[in-house]
Formats: C-alpha cells, structure tokens, sequence
C-alpha cells in the first residue's frame, strides 16, 4: 500500500523481479504488523500484484512468511573480526547480531516465532536454518584461537562454537528484548563462553 493507504496500482513484472517485490512486500508487512497481522491481500497490494499471482508461488501466509524472512538473511557471513584476540573477536560476532536482531530482520524473526508455536515442523525449520546462518564464522574464530593457543581443540565444534550467539538468540526469544545491552554480551563472552572455550588445565 501507498503511504496514504490506497492500493499501489500494480505493474507488470516476471520472474524473479516479481518475486521479489513480493518477498520485500511480505517483509515490510512482517515488520509492520507482524505474522498474525500478514493476510495475501496486504501483501499484493502493497507488491502491486494479485493474490493469485502470490498463491501460484506461496500455498500459503505461512510458507510465503517464511521465504520473506529467508530472503532478508545475509546471503554472505560478513567480514570475520581478527583482532588476534577470541574476547574481542567473539564481542564483535554478538555485537554483530545484536544489531541485526534489533533491526528488522530481527523483529520479522520473533513475530514468526510467537506466531508459529502451534506449528512445530516450521519451528523447527527456522530454527535449523538460523542454525546454519553464521556457525562458518564462529568456527573461524574458534580456529584461529585454537592456533593461539587461546581455546582447546576439543571445543571446536559447531555447538560449542555458537553458544554465544545462541544464548543472546535465547534472551531475545525467551525474554522479549528488543535490543540486550553491552554489558549483556560482555557477560556471555566473559562469564560463559571464554570459560568454556579455554584449554584445560
């Protein structure tokens, strides 16, 4: 919809240009009105397109949600901090993300969440690929800390490698923040993670 409300007359797009003109429709309307605000209606309205043409790609709100919410994940990791420090490497990684979960991405993110709880399979589905969004960088950190001498080798795994991020994920799921402090992140880092990273004995 036009900033005045009224319908966006719709224009004629194929492919992949009309794909994503309704992903990024889907996307701001996420943002705006959360999941159990989305209807199809809104969404080609605002993509300036028809329901059908949306229902021919998307069976449903939910499967379209989805893919809207895929579409804005960074389709690369991003530079990975080598400070030759993990603290430092690892505070810069949840600083990362906390920005991301406090921008729009992040709210699309916990509006599906909430609003999928009665449907497992999906949960699943988009906690598996938040899974997989970021791990490659945390394990390159981990390594590099493992050269130092800075972690054991033991702890480079996928799960012990993303505890971090996964734990201030937690604080925004579980405790409905918007944005977690910086102490918070210190906090991970310091009380939690470098702990569990450290060589032993």
């Amino acid at each position: 919809m036009g900033e005045d409300g009224t319908a966006v007359k719709a224009t004629r797009r194929r492919g992949a240009a009309l794909e994503a003109a309704v992903l990024q429709a889907a996307a701001e309307e996420l943002a705006e009105v959360g999941y159990p605000g989305l209807t199809m209606d809104r969404v080609a309205a605002r993509a300036g397109t028809s329901k059908n043409v949306i229902y021919r790609r998307w069976p449903n709100r939910t499967a379209l949600s989805i893919a809207a919410w895929r579409s804005m994940l960074p389709s690369t990791p991003g530079d990975v901090p080598d400070t030759g420090s993990l603290r430092d490497d690892a505070l810069a990684m949840l600083r990362r993300t906390n920005d991301r979960m406090a921008a729009p991405f992040g709210a699309v993110l916990r509006g599906l969440l909430a609003g999928m709880q009665d449907d497992p399979d999906r949960l699943h589905e988009i906690r598996e690929q938040l899974g997989r969004v970021g791990v490659g960088p945390w394990l390159t950190i981990l390594a590099r800390a493992v050269t130092r001498g800075e972690a054991d080798p033991a702890a480079l795994t996928p799960r012990v490698a993303t505890v971090a991020v996964d734990l201030l994920r937690n604080e925004y799921g579980l405790n409905g923040m918007t944005t977690a402090e910086d102490g918070l992140l210190i906090e991970i880092v310091d009380e939690i993670y470098l702990p569990l990273v450290r060589p032993r004995g």
